[in-house]
């Protein structure tokens, strides 16, 4: 029973695909697989000193422009492959805004960047980014402020 006090400002409740959904549409290739193993081993080596090369994160303050963060990505990719001796360079790739309390939420809350909410094609383009830069033998890093979207992206 709904009562004066229920719900007031929800205009639509639109339900998300769940992420094994989204995961099955966009499976993670063997390529990225390898990649982002690879890259974690990596990290792990160079933080605990083991490996003496500097990790680099590198990348825009966020994605909002598929095309353009594959771009970069391929251009990363190359230089990771030149300088891979002395550096472990890792795509920065963010999806939400942390600080922004006022205007665009970031590619996977408002992929058309119109204030439509489109959070369903948002996480699967999302997922496609990742994809695409993984395929190119460069690692991700990201940083999650929603718990539920490492279960769609990861």
């Amino acid at each position: 029973m709904l009562t004066t006090t229920d719900d007031l400002r929800v205009t639509e409740i639109r339900a998300l695909s769940t992420p094994d959904e989204v995961m099955r549409e966009i499976p993670r290739s063997l390529t990225a697989t390898r990649t982002v193993a690879a890259s974690r081993n990596a990290i792990h080596s160079i933080l605990t000193g083991a490996d003496d090369r500097l990790l680099v994160i590198v990348g825009p303050c966020s994605i909002h422009d598929p095309v353009a963060a594959v771009d970069y990505a391929s251009r990363l990719a190359a230089l990771r492959e030149t300088l891979a001796d002395r550096l472990e360079i890792v795509m920065r790739v963010y999806f939400e805004k942390p600080r922004t309390t006022v205007g665009w939420k970031g590619l996977i809350n408002d992929p058309d960047l119109d204030g439509s909410f489109n959070i369903e094609k948002g996480l699967r383009m999302a997922r496609n980014v990742l994809s695409a830069v993984n395929n190119l033998g460069l690692p991700a890093a990201t940083e999650f402020l929603d718990m539920t979207i490492p279960q769609y992206i990861a």
